[in-house]
This record gives structure tokens, sequence and C-alpha cells, in this order.
């Protein structure tokens, strides 16, 4: 198939190397052309484990390319991803308005190329974008309205977990598809058969239902996070451990394993926006996802509970100190810091006149660029940002973080005491190694100094 995508951020480049590799001819259009430059290169703007090679790959066999023209993009296209962002609104609401305008720049091509070039035929627009319920039928009427009989509109909402993006492409857990007309369901039933050859389902249904299911799958999955950080506090105050906890809830079948790790709370592009996007959609229907509220009050209620167990450490004098953070992503594998964790505690330590010494093995670039303000010492290693620190703040999972040289790393700071956001390491072996531990939903280790420091 022809395929344009629309937008290549996050979801569309991924979208537009995936769709690719399976055979299909695919233009990635953006207005940037720096980035179409660099991406035509094969020189990919974000980093994500395997998307560099199925980049370079895609397009060495002509299968993939990219422009800034948008003409170029879809005149030969059957199908017309839109890969947009939608932030959030002031009410938490998500913007479409990039969305609609990329739809009538489409619309306004589109008629241009049918009268000069006589380049006509139904065309398939799929939003690709995480957007409200309602969208996909919105911008069917808005396309009716300017060429009708023309364009016919399917969601397909997209599941790519960050660091795992590639492989949820080409082996996605599930593909659902929202439309209203059977013949652009079978198509983009048939687009999607080569990822599901294993058995994974392909889901049909109607528009609204498609987009829904997008948003109730980060929504619950937030929920579930959300859950696991406000009982890892009670956790502190009764004397439980929120590891064990989580071990005997996850081999309850009904439950599972996966997202009840507590921590210092969730970030990125996607659970904060989509679960205030959901919570605004209900009050427009004069409904209160009270759940899903109270969801993203606990998220923002927990970076600060972390950030008092710092000052409470050091009896509210932080001014002065130098402290080490390790992790500015929101999660590992990535180099996406959007409403990652570690901007707050960063912004906080700066305004209690705290020295940071910050380390991240891929997203430092990105904190320097949207900071540049900040004074921060931006370290080449995990060791150098820890060196002379009087703590160590952990705010990021990242593998290289799990087994550090323990006898290096004590060496380096000048006070050893680590506040673990991420739960990485064991109370126990920290208690043997000698380092004051304070971790998340589990009982402080006060391994070298009897009490937290006075000054």
């Amino acid at each position: 198939m022809r395929i344009a995508v629309i937008g290549v951020g996050y979801v569309g480049l991924v979208t537009a190397a995936g769709l690719a590799e399976t055979g299909n001819i695919v233009i990635g259009y953006d207005i940037d052309p720096q980035k179409v430059n660099k991406l035509s290169q094969g020189k990919s703007p974000i980093y994500e484990p395997g998307l560099d090679r199925l980049l370079e790959r895609n397009l060495q066999e002509g299968r993939l390319s990219f422009t800034n023209q948008l003409a170029e993009a879809i005149t030969h296209a059957e199908l017309i991803f839109l890969a947009l962002p939608t932030p959030s609104g002031t009410e938490g609401e998500a913007d479409l308005s990039f969305v609609f305008q990329a739809a009538d720049s489409i619309a306004a091509n589109l008629c241009q190329i049918a009268e000069k070039e006589g380049i006509l035929f139904p065309r398939i627009i799929v939003s690709k974008s995480t957007v409200p319920v309602g969208t996909a039928r919105r911008l069917q009427r808005f396309f009716d309205e300017r060429l009708p009989n023309q364009i016919y509109v399917a969601s397909n909402p997209e599941f790519l977990r960050e660091g795992y993006a590639v492989e949820d492409f080409l082996k996605p857990d599930r593909v659902v598809i929202g439309a209203v007309h059977p013949p652009v369901l079978e198509k983009m039933r048939q687009l999607y058969l080569p990822y599901t050859r294993q058995g994974n389902p392909i889901y049909l249904m109607d528009w609204e239902s498609a987009e829904l299911t997008k948003y109730a799958a980060n929504a619950f999955l937030a929920v579930r996070i959300s859950f696991m950080n406000e009982l890892a506090r009670l956790c502190e105050q009764v004397g439980a451990n929120i590891d064990w906890v989580r071990l005997g809830m996850g081999a309850d079948n009904r439950i599972g394993r996966r997202y009840l790790f507590a921590g210092v709370g969730y970030g990125g592009s996607c659970f904060p926006k989509d679960t205030r996007a959901l919570a605004a959609t209900a009050r427009q229907y004069n409904l209160s996802l009270s759940l899903v509220e109270a969801t993203i009050q606990i998220n923002h209620l927990q970076r600060k509970y972390f950030w008092e167990k710092v000052q409470t450490y050091y009896r509210g004098n932080l001014r002065g100190r130098t402290l080490a953070v390790w992790g500015v992503a929101f999660k590992p594998d990535t180099d996406d810091i959007r409403e990652a964790p570690a901007l707050d505690i960063l912004q906080w330590l700066l305004t209690e006149g705290a020295t940071v010494r910050v380390f991240d093995p891929v997203a430092l670039p990105n904190l320097q660029k949207q900071y540049p303000e900040w004074p921060l010492y931006y370290a080449p290693s995990a060791y150098e940002a820890a060196r002379e620190a009087e703590g160590l703040l952990i705010l990021t999972e990242w593998g290289e973080f799990r087994q550090p040289d323990w006898d290096t790393l004590k060496q380096n700071l000048k006070l050893p005491v680590i506040f673990d956001g991420r739960n990485l390491y064991d109370p126990k072996e920290m208690e043997k190694i000698g380092i004051d531990y304070i971790s998340v939903g589990r009982a402080p280790v006060y391994a070298y100094s009897s009490h937290a420091p006075s000054s």
C-alpha cells in the first residue's frame, strides 16, 4: 500500500518505519525541514532502541522517504495517517488544533491535486494521535463538507511503550481499529495482518469505542501505579514492605505483576496527558471520573512526598549542599523528559539553594535544551555526578544504575546517603555496605548515621 504519515515525531516515526518494514511504500511528512533532512540521512531525532536500524534499512530499500512538501506526501497515498501532538489545554482537555490544521491542509491539497493533475480517488484518513471521543466523527464531517464521498476516516490508536516501541509496533499485543464503513475496516485489517501472524487479535469496532479504548488503557495503568504509591505510604506507617506486598498481590492472576511498582510517580507523554483528557471528557458530559481524578492527584502528591523525605533528612537545610541526581528521563530506554518526576525534583533542589550534579545516559541534551537557565552540572558519568556530593537521588531506573561499584560510589560521595525513587536496591544490602538508604514504601536504613544530619 502507498501510505503517508503526517507528523514524524515519536509515534509518527515509529509508525512510518514500522509500516515500511512489511513492504508498504511510506512517505513521512513534517513541517520542519531540518528534521526531514536528518531523517533522510537515516538519523533519528529521538532515542528509541532498534529504531535507527529500522529507519536505515527501509531508507536503503526505497520503501521509506521523508518530505516537507505535503502534496508530495499525499498525492498517491491510499492511507494518510495523522500522528500529530494533542497537548493538554487549560482544563486538561486535548488540544486538537494541530489535527484540524493538518486536516484543512490535506483537504486543500487534495482539491488542488484533483484539479491540476486529475488524481482523484477515495482515501482513508487514519487518526493515530490520541484524541478525545468524537474526534473521528468530527473529522468525517469536516472532510465530507470539503471532499464528499472521497475521504473515509478510521481511528487506529497507538499502544507504544517508549523504550519498546519498535517491538510493540511490529509485534503488537492487539490492534484496535475503529470505522463505520466495512470496506475501511477490511482495508485496515489487511494492513495489520502481517503484524499479527502469531495470533494476537485485531479488534474492529466503531470510532468512539476505539478512541475510548486508548484513554481507558492508559488511565487504568496510571490507576495501578498511583494505587501502589498510595499503598507505599501506608506501608511506611505500619512497618510493611511494599516489595513484599507487590509480590503477594501480583501472584494473583486476576491482578498480574505489571505496573505495580511504587516510586516517585509516573510521567511521560501519555499517562499525565491522557488521564487529564479523559477526566476532562467526562466533565463535558457532566460526569466525574472520581478514580481518575484521584489518580492524577496522587501522582502529583507522590513527587512532593519523595521530596519531603529529602528535606526531612537534611532538616530543611539544603542551601549550599551538593547533591547528585541519577536519571532525568521519565523512564529508562528513552530520552523523553516530558512531565518526568525529575523535573520537579531538580527545580525544587535549585530553589532551595542546592548545587546539583546530574547524569542520565541519554536524556541530558533534552534537559539542557529545555532548561538552559538551570545552573546544573551535567556529569559525563554516574560516578562523576556523585563526586563530592552529600547525597544521591535516583529518579530513573536505568539498567546501569542497578549494580554500581559500591566502593567507587562510596569513595566519590562526600556523604553516603541514597534517596531511591525507584526502589532499585535491597535495604539489607545497603545496611551491610554502610549507606543511609531512603526508598519508597520500605523502612529507611541509617547505616552511616544514627539520624539525619543537622547541618
